[in-house]
Formats: structure tokens, sequence, C-alpha cells
């Protein structure tokens, strides 16, 4: 199947200039996709771009990525309702470092020459051209009103706080890109999402204008959960692919969770699975939701595809320590991050050296209202320490009881947890 039937039927083409699946289907294209540098890492609202240029090269297209150490300094307003704090120059040049080393998981840089990926850092030339020059060759082939009907204009235009004269020109710099790209390596199509779509037709034009030849523009739709919410957002903020920020566990957890009306949709938007694959899933998924297969296995490909497969048995280990799995296995760090929710309580490194009665740890955490609902609990199965089932009611909690010698988790029946710390040493 050709790339852009592929990406039709997987839901990503949004809007598409006029021409875009013939030059495709008869050329071997180069096209580019921007990547803003406000953070050293990409969240997983940045990959549906990402894995369209992996898409593209695996079609036998030649990927660059576009990252924004110039346009960053500055700051896109599409889909913003305000200005975002400008980045000094030292924090871009960090943040594209992470950047860099995230597109090298998901594009080849070292293939075939007409295919091989390229990372490009826009602030080569947007920080050294000369103001004059730019207003010059430039921002003399845009009207004033040309770029107030562009929609991501408008609509902070209309906002409280209104539009600066530096966001307002960011139209100007991603046009300047698209032409720089195109007379340096060829490129004739920019890809992103749709709230770009005012930037990319600029950048059109100006080709048309300055090199009287045609560009083109694909971009794929804005993702947001069934419920309407932003993608890649969660009650404790982003879901980043640098594992330091979201740990394996929480980055499994996230696809995982992905409702029933979604899952399908994100298996064509964000994995490789072929079309039989998926729509045997779907149908699978439409007779045992209950199952979640579907959230499952899409869980299971994403964090394969970021992380690795060691990352996806970290994942996988970790989940299902909540459902009495082993814990001798985990490190003291990521039994944190999977009972990251559950009542916690500190001892002291002192009150160990003579170990600690579990009846009294029962009570204390409140997993047993007193000692002798603790003995009873014991006594009839229900009481377990690292998820095995404690025996003895006169058991003693010793350090060499806590995991990595910081960590215990007592539990109550099946779901009912506390976790202990070592405070001290």
């Amino acid at each position: 199947m050709k790339i852009f039937e592929d990406l039709t039927w997987r839901g990503l083409v949004h809007s598409a200039s006029e021409g875009v699946e013939k030059h495709l289907a008869e050329n071997q294209v180069t096209l580019y996709i921007g990547f803003d540098p406000t953070a050293k890492s990409l969240h997983v609202g940045s990959l549906l771009q990402i894995l369209t240029l992996a898409r593209m090269q695996r079609a036998g297209h030649r990927p660059i990525g576009l990252v924004g150490g110039g346009t960053g300094l500055i700051g896109d307003p599409s889909g913003k309702t305000a200005e975002r704090q400008l980045l000094t120059k030292e924090l871009v040049e960090k943040n594209l470092a992470g950047i860099r080393s995230q597109l090298e998981r998901f594009l080849d840089f070292d293939g075939p020459e007409e295919t091989r990926a390229q990372m490009v850092d826009n602030g080569e030339w947007l920080t050294t051209i000369p103001m004059v020059d730019f207003l010059r060759d430039v921002g003399k082939h845009f009207t004033v009103n040309y770029m107030l009907a562009k929609e991501s204009v408008k609509s902070r235009l209309e906002s409280e706080d209104g539009l600066s004269f530096t966001e307002f020109s960011y139209l100007l710099l991603q046009s300047y890109d698209f032409l720089v790209l195109h007379d340096r390596y060829g490129c004739t199509l920019q890809s992103g999402a749709s709230d770009q779509w005012g930037n990319i037709t600029a950048g059109t034009e100006l080709i048309r204008k300055l090199r009287r030849t045609k560009a083109y523009g694909l971009v794929s739709p804005l993702v947001t959960s069934s419920s309407g919410v932003k993608f890649g957002k969660t009650e404790s903020g982003a879901v980043w692919l640098d594992s330091q920020l979201t740990s394996y566990y929480r980055f499994y957890q996230f696809w995982l969770n992905t409702t029933d009306e979604d899952v399908v949709k994100y298996l064509k938007y964000f994995t490789f699975l072929s079309h039989r694959e998926i729509e045997g899933i779907a149908e699978n998924h439409d007779a045992a939701r209950h199952q979640r297969g579907a959230q499952k296995r899409l869980a299971e490909e994403m964090t394969r595809m970021v992380h690795g497969e060691t990352a996806l048995a970290t994942a996988v280990r970790s989940s299902e320590v909540l459902f009495g799995g082993e814990l001798k296995d985990l490190e003291p760090a990521e039994i944190l991050d999977v009972f990251e929710d559950v009542p916690s309580s500190e001892l002291a490194a002192d009150d160990l050296s003579a170990g600690v009665g579990v009846v009294d740890l029962l009570a204390q955490s409140g997993l047993a209202q007193s000692k002798g609902a603790a003995r009873r609990l014991v006594r009839e199965g229900g009481a377990y320490l690292n998820n095995v089932r404690i025996g003895d009611e006169q058991q003693n909690v010793t350090r060499e009881d806590f995991l990595g010698g910081r960590v215990l988790v007592l539990r109550k029946g099946r779901k009912a947890y506390h976790v202990v710390q070592v405070q001290g040493d």
C-alpha cells in the first residue's frame, strides 16, 4: 500500500495540498517536521509527528527533523492562548541535545543516502541572518492582511492577552525555514499537526513566489481523547519520552488506561501494526472489551517501541505487583513509583535494630484498626508482607525484610496497600 493511502486509512490526513498524493507516489520526496525545544525531552504528544517521519522513511522518502533552536527562542502562537515564556539560548541548547537522542531512536541516520534521516537546527540560519535582509527578502512577500487571516493569529488577537509582534513574526520564520530546507536539501514537503497548517501553507507560498516551483503541506489531526482532553496530559502532568521524567511503569500505564472508544484509533495512529492486525484486534476488542486486550497490546507496542524490550518487561512486572505479583525483582524506586498513590509511612532505622512485630506494623499502618484486629487478619490469611502471605502473627520484621533495605509493602486482602519506608540509616 502506498504511503498516502496508509496515512489516510490510519486517520492521519487532516489537510493536504492539492497534488501531494501524486507527488509522494511518483517521487522520492524529502520532507520535514519541526520540533519545539521547550523541554529537554519530547512527550507523547510529539510521537505522532516522529512516527510520520518514520513511516515516510520506511516508504522510501527522506525525513528531516528540524529542531527549533532559532524559533524556540521566539515561540509558536499556534494553538496557544497566551504567550509562552521566552527560553534562553543556553536552555535551548541543552534541550536540543536531549531531543536529538530521542529522534535517533525512531529514524535511521546511517542508512542509504537517499533515505538517510537528517537533523537540522534552524538556529543556524535564523540567529545569523541580518534583520534588514530578512525583512527585505522574506517579509515583503507577506501582507499583513494575509497574516491576520491565519487562524493561529486570529485566535490570539481575540484572546485577552493579545499577540506580541514577536509571536506575530513566527509565521515568517517558519516559512523561511521551509525555503532554506528547500534550497539546501531539495525539501518539497512539510508535515505537522493541523494547527500548523497556516504556517505550512505560508511556506509553500514563499517557495512558489521566490523559486517558481511547487511545495506541499500535509497535516495530521490534533490528537485528543474521546472526552476532548488534550493527548499526553495526565493529572500528574505530561507523559515524557525520557524515562527519567516518566518511568517505564507510568509510560506503560498511560497507554493501558486508554478508553475503549480511543484504543483502536490510537493503534492506527501510533503503531506500525498492519491493517489486518489492527482490524483483528478491533474485532476481538468489540467482542470482549472487559478483557482490555486492545489496551494491553497498545501499551506493549508503545513501551517496546519507545523504551525497548527490557523496559517493557520491567513495566509489565511492575504492573503485576498491584495484583499480587513478585516484588523482590524490583528496585526500591520502581516499587515507590508503582505505589505512589497509596498511603505510606516512615520507620526510623534505629527502630528496626531489634525488629518490629508485624502485628504492630499492621495496626500502625491503619490496615488493621487494632492489634487484635491485626492478629485476626493474619490468622484468617488476609495479611501480606511484600505480597507474601504472613503465616505467623508473632513474626518480627527486620531491616532484611525491607526491599533494597528501604521499602516494605503491607497488604490487606486483595487491594488495600500501605508502604513503609526506612528513615535514616
